[in-house]
């Protein structure tokens, strides 16, 4: 079994990662960072830099847990394919960040977030950034 978490570079990725982390630790188990990007997308912010991610998976190894990191793309849906991921690796467990937004920002983008927690099939752990208010 292993620990999914949702990673972007973002204050939101960096909190997931770490409870992702402490998570992982606790339960003895491997960690999975996933952070994808929509398939022939030319430019995405939610795609993390090589060193960015190298520099997560230094901090689960400093933390004396292994960690993989993949970057599956997705077509359709980022929550669906997430979901898939988190069920192809038998997650105990899926870790992802929040970040406030309107109730207009909600109506018109959807929720990847809303939709992992509403539709997974095993335990979820949101988290916010610290200082991150609503």
């Amino acid at each position: 079994m292993s620990i999914i978490v949702g990673f972007v570079p973002t204050p939101a990725g960096e909190a997931a990662l770490t409870a992702g982390i402490a998570e992982a630790k606790l339960r003895n188990e491997d960690l999975v960072i996933v952070n994808s990007a929509r398939e022939g997308a030319l430019v995405d912010k939610s795609v993390a830099p090589d060193n960015v991610l190298a520099r997560a998976a230094s901090r689960a190894a400093e933390a004396g847990v292994k960690a993989t990191v993949i970057q599956p793309p997705y077509q359709h849906d980022l929550a669906d394919e997430f979901l898939d991921v988190a069920r192809e690796a038998n997650a105990s467990l899926i870790v992802i960040g929040l970040r406030h937004r309107t109730q207009v920002g909600k109506f018109i983008l959807g929720s990847h977030a809303q939709r992992i927690l509403m539709q997974a099939d095993r335990p979820v752990l949101a988290v916010k950034a610290d200082g991150a208010g609503f």
